[in-house]
């Protein structure tokens, strides 16, 4: 029954107005065919007035049954009688007589016993009542007592009127149903060409929620045509537009301050380059005095050494991110990715021996298009994520797979698992899934950060699901 249901406004708006036309309708048409009725029945209650129990009289004189009589004797007087009325008359709540008037003269009825069962219930009153006689048709009667304390009654067809009120009835059916079907089509070109801003409104709204407003410059679309401010979906166009305003203001802001952050950091990093690799240096050049030097100074300028390198890294990497965000194209070459699988594992054993590294790689060589040197940071920060997060013993297995179209290269791992907290931000720049991991060790935080603008510069995917025991990044872009 739900899917029966009209969904839009504008079938809600068309249906609720066929519904009151259609009650209205039946409201007339149940009132005119009741009135004709009552009116019908009244006009025959008026005929039996006057026509008075004349034709009922003639019954009384004789106890025998009515015989024909095209002369209008004593045995049924038809004189001035309508053709098809009917005669009764009862003696202590039995017929004795029954007749009605025909073309042909007058002719004895022979009743059922339900007949006369109905004719004795009807009250001497002097008033009509409706009877239906099985052995003729609907009648209207009236009961009136007579000279010997007899019941004489007469009545008069239904028949005419009832033919009348359903002629009514059928003719209210085709008017009103010809009015219905042209108030229907009527009524949705109106609505439709009442409603059409607001699909204009609601067209503009759905082009705007396919627009990607995440990052990046948004051009919005042009605002939806406004209508007459006094009606409702005149305000709603305005309002909506207003809200475009906001929107597309607060988004070129953003855009603006992302810019100054990109331009920022693309700076800095290019201009701390040289004074951390100076700093290096010196302290490099230090170490290598030939004199003696006390084991407090060697031990700082070494300390000055390794964190002048991983400044320099981060350095590198916050100018690497900085250059993906402008958008500046990398290269597009074929490129072997089950031989820089095997390189980087090798890597990886070198300086993670405490961990079991397992590779599953198909026969044939894997082969893409991209960046080699870019592919190559994004295993390496995979494999370097692996062994500095987790406990050593722990199993790492990379998988690489192609069905023809699509490259997925997947990094496994059972250890202790990411946070639930830190999983929706964990390619975020500066985030690290152990907070109490030491700076020496843990990395800054950018490693998956570039891996995710490295795959999605190459027009793929990375995503990650962990849980305690299991953690697995898994990486798709087309295959070259």
């Amino acid at each position: 029954m739900r899917s029966l249901r009209p969904h839009t406004l504008r079938a809600r708006l068309t249906l609720g107005l066929v519904v009151l036309l259609a009650v209205s309708c039946a409201a007339v048409g149940v009132a005119a065919v009741l009135g004709l009725r009552g009116f019908l029945t009244s006009r025959l209650d008026e005929q039996l007035t006057e026509a008075g129990n004349r034709f009922a009289v003639s019954l009384e004189h004789k106890g025998e049954p009515v015989k024909n009589d095209k002369d209008g004797d004593e045995h049924g007087d038809t004189r001035r009688q309508a053709t098809g009325t009917f005669g009764a008359r009862l003696v202590d709540g039995t017929v004795t007589n029954a007749a009605v008037v025909r073309s042909t003269g007058t002719l004895n009825v022979d009743l059922t016993a339900a007949d006369r069962e109905r004719l004795a219930a009807i009250p001497a009153d002097g008033r009509g009542h409706s009877v239906d006689l099985s052995a003729l048709d609907d009648y209207r009667v009236l009961a009136t007592q007579g000279l010997d304390g007899d019941v004489l009654i007469t009545g008069l067809p239904l028949e005419p009127a009832e033919a009348a009120v359903h002629r009514l009835e059928l003719l209210a059916a085709i008017v009103f149903g010809a009015a219905l079907t042209a108030t229907g089509v009527a009524g949705a070109l109106w609505v439709r060409w009442a409603l059409r801003p607001l699909s204009r409104v609601a067209a503009t709204a759905t082009r705007v929620s396919e627009l990607p407003l995440a990052s990046g410059e948004v051009a919005l679309p042009p605002r939806a045509p406004e209508s007459d401010p006094r009606s409702e979906v005149g305000r709603v166009a305005g309002a909506f537009n207003r809200m475009l305003g906001h929107v597309e203001d607060a988004l070129t802001k953003r855009h603006a301050s992302e810019e100054r952050l990109r331009s920022f950091a693309a700076d800095a990093s290019h201009e701390l380059r040289t004074p951390v690799a100076s700093v290096r240096g010196h302290a490099e050049l230090a170490l290598l005095h030939p004199g003696p030097v006390p084991p407090e100074v060697t031990r700082a300028l070494e300390r000055i050494a390794a964190e002048s390198t991983r400044m320099g890294a981060m350095v590198d990497d916050l100018l690497l991110l900085a250059r993906l965000d402008a958008g500046r194209p990398l290269e597009a070459a074929p490129v072997d990715l089950t031989r820089l699988v095997l390189d980087a594992l090798a890597d990886a054993r070198a300086t993670g021996s405490a961990h079991r590294w397992e590779l599953d790689l198909p026969e044939d060589p894997v082969t893409v298009t991209g960046d080699e040197h870019r592919l190559q940071q994004v295993l390496a920060n995979l494999l370097s994520n692996a062994r500095l997060h987790t406990p050593a013993g722990t199993k790492v297995t990379v998988t690489l797979e192609t069905d023809g179209s699509t490259v997925t290269l997947r990094v496994h791992d059972d250890g202790p698992g990411i946070p639930e907290d830190i999983q929706p931000g964990v390619f975020d720049r500066f985030t690290r899934a152990d907070r109490s991991t030491k700076a020496e060790t843990g990395g800054a935080g950018l490693g998956l950060s570039i891996v995710a603008a490295v795959v999605e510069a190459h027009g793929g995917a990375v995503t990650v699901e962990s849980r305690p025991g299991s953690t697995t990044f898994t990486v798709r872009f087309g295959s070259g």
